[in-house]
């Protein structure tokens, strides 16, 4: 018994070890490749779980709410899922697809979700399309069920299901791939709120975009996806971005805060030669809620070689009452949060320009003072901005790093008390060892 005791704490001191070394490699062959700015795929959330939609809702799979799943959908596909509500808190479903680099998407491709009641009834739906920036990229899109006073329909507890379609062009000359795209899936439910406060979405907000953010460019690189996203606080950042790929970044926007936020591609660097070529719908910048939702978007940045500029229209305030709003510019900035700026740039460029890093420039502007949260009942989870959060953003860290952060902290202090268990036992048993040896009468 004494021996197997001592086994394992043994074994928990070499299992705490093996995790800090592969903790510790992963992280610096993360960052290695970051700082080379080699390009990278999506990167997906750790510990997805795989599942598979249904093309009925009777055998459609139930998601659970906090989870993140893996699954991948064709052209023209329809996907259903379940997930079970209760008649109290607002819930969201919102899907990421990923088409594989270098495949064909066209003006019409593009990712719809909706969440729909036992009935058909649509509680909600959104879709994200390529439009003219016609080149392979992530795109997202969220439905959500929200509680509302004096609505009837989605209200009450019970099954609903989530429906996730890739539409398709209908010019077959024009058509995407056929090659199925990745989905990554989540499922979130949001704590109610002990007293529905202001039901109107705000007449009057600050409209005009700000002054660049003093202190200079810093560099901070972007990450390959929303889990790895890089955290971002106002200022300005700089960055290299490759043809055909998709930087990602976040930051904090609290309740009653606003974003502003522009992206500038460096110039070619081709000295007189520059402004000979030509790509149209060259960058193209997206912003996201922290559901993944889209409230924000510029496309239409053409490239000649000379630097170009894309900047986000002013967005309202982060405020609870936005939910109740008919316009999507105020329903998507309906909790606080980690907001996420993706930006893309077309493997035309590359291309036309040389297959090389270009620069980029982010400018965040975070504008107002944090209002108080609403007085949900229950942790508010990922909808709201909490003091670790504005350190990961003021140091640059990303959801994956601060996920290992916290994974070594425990690890450490697994180590520490299996070691310090060890130590312990091996003084008791020295202790005694003497006391046997020590000579009697």
């Amino acid at each position: 018994m004494t021996r197997r005791r001592g086994g394992g704490k043994a074994v928990a001191g070499a299992v705490a070890m093996s995790a800090v070394v592969v903790l510790g490699a992963q992280t610096w062959t993360a960052g290695q490749a970051r700082a080379a700015g080699q390009p990278a795929p999506y990167t997906f959330a750790e510990g997805a779980q795989r599942t598979k939609g249904a093309a009925s809702t009777s055998e459609a799979p139930r998601l659970t709410a906090g989870a993140t799943y893996r699954d991948s959908i064709d052209r023209g596909e329809k996907l259903v899922y379940r997930i079970d509500l209760d008649a109290e808190r607002d819930a969201y479903v919102s899907a990421v697809a990923v088409p594989e680099p270098g495949t064909k998407v066209a003006f019409a491709d593009g990712l719809e979700v909706s969440l729909q009641d036992r009935d058909g009834y649509e509680c909600s739906s959104n879709d994200s399309k390529f439009g003219s920036a016609e080149f392979p990229r992530p795109l997202a899109a969220y439905a959500h069920r929200t509680i509302e006073k004096d609505r009837t329909s989605c209200q009450k507890a019970d099954s609903y299901y989530v429906v996730i379609e890739r539409s398709a062009s209908d010019d077959k000359e024009a058509a995407a791939s056929p090659k199925p795209w990745e989905l990554e899936i989540r499922h979130q439910i949001e704590p109610k709120v002990k007293e529905v406060g202001p039901t109107a979405a705000p007449s009057a907000w600050p409209s005009a975009s700000p002054p660049p953010p003093a202190g200079g460019p810093r560099e901070r690189p972007g990450g390959a996806g929303f889990f790895d996203a890089t955290g971002l606080t106002q200022g300005e950042w700089t960055d290299r971005i490759e043809p055909g790929q998709s930087r990602f970044y976040r930051v904090p926007v609290d309740w009653g805060q606003q974003i502003f936020a522009s992206a500038d591609l460096g110039s070619a660097d081709l000295g007189s030669s520059a402004g000979q070529g030509y790509v149209g719908n060259a960058l193209s910048m997206t912003l996201f809620n922290p559901m993944q939702g889209v409230v924000g978007s510029a496309d239409s940045v053409s490239y000649d070689g000379k630097q170009k500029a894309a900047a986000l229209d002013p967005l309202p305030p982060v405020r609870y009452e936005n939910r109740f709003d008919s316009s999507a510019k105020f329903e998507d900035m309906r909790f606080a949060g980690w907001y996420y700026l993706r930006v893309s740039l077309s493997p035309e460029v590359g291309e036309e320009f040389g297959k090389k890093p270009y620069g980029l420039t982010l400018r965040v502007n975070v504008r107002g003072e944090a209002r108080p949260a609403p007085a949900y009942d229950g942790p508010a989870g990922i909808f709201a901005v909490t003091q670790d959060d504005k350190e990961q953003a003021a140091s640059g860290q990303s959801g994956s790093e601060a996920e290992r952060s916290d994974t070594m902290k425990v690890v450490a202090a697994a180590g520490i008390g299996s070691g310090t268990v060890l130590l312990l036992g091996l003084g008791v048993w020295t202790l005694l060892a003497r006391r046997r040896a020590a000579p009697t009468g």
